[in-house]
């Protein structure tokens, strides 16, 4: 542009050196040339002018294509992020409602073993307690009367203890203080269950 100008003043000043200098020829001559050289002048500027225009819009177009691209990816990226994310929550719901439930099945197990066992014991007292009945005639309810002021106090006993000296008395084959015929005769009947119960129930007498 700079260049433009200086053309276009070099040639109002060779123009107007002509009309003061020459003829009318000359002066005719020198306008046509005048005009001539400036449209030429103008018609520079005017390309020039349009490639910078042109130049300028491409670099426009160029910087917009950039941060279409640039946003695109930023975008793509935050919804691989979100969806990672996503599925990261997903799997730790999943695993905590999964021990959540293990926990509850393992509390409901337990529950239920402990319950079962309690029924048990309730069966096992109820019918030691029953089964004893007959016993309390000679050892007395709570186990502590010596049989016929004879045998020792049963209460306290453990129950393996008592098992085996049952089944001795049923057995015949102990005799303890001269009892053992009479009791032989009371357990007689008694069958394994029996005697599980009455020498649990008799063990738990103090």
């Amino acid at each position: 542009m700079p260049n433009l100008k200086k053309l276009t003043i070099l040639s109002m000043i060779a123009a107007a050196m002509l009309f003061v200098g020459c003829g009318d020829k000359t002066k005719e001559a020198a306008t046509d040339a005048t005009a001539k050289a400036a449209e030429s002048t103008k018609e520079a500027a005017d390309k020039t002018a349009a490639d910078a225009v042109k130049e300028a819009g491409d670099a426009i177009s160029k910087a917009t294509d950039a941060v279409v691209a640039a946003t695109k990816e930023a975008a793509d990226k935050t919804a691989d992020a979100a969806k990672e994310s996503a599925g990261k929550a997903v799997a730790a719901t999943k695993e905590a409602a999964s021990d959540a439930a293990d926990k509850v099945k393992e509390g409901a197990a337990a529950a239920t073993t402990a319950v079962a066992t309690a029924v048990a014991d309730t069966a096992a007292s109820v019918a030691g307690a029953a089964a004893y009945a007959k016993c309390a005639g000679c050892h007395g309810a709570d186990g502590k009367t010596k049989a016929l002021g004879k045998s020792p106090e049963i209460a306290g006993q453990s129950k393996e203890e008592l098992i085996t000296k049952i089944n001795g008395y049923k057995a015949g084959t102990l005799d303890t203080a001269g009892m053992g015929t009479l009791m032989k005769g009371q357990v007689a009947s008694m069958s394994d269950a029996d005697i599980d119960a009455v020498a649990g129930y008799i063990s738990t007498l103090k």
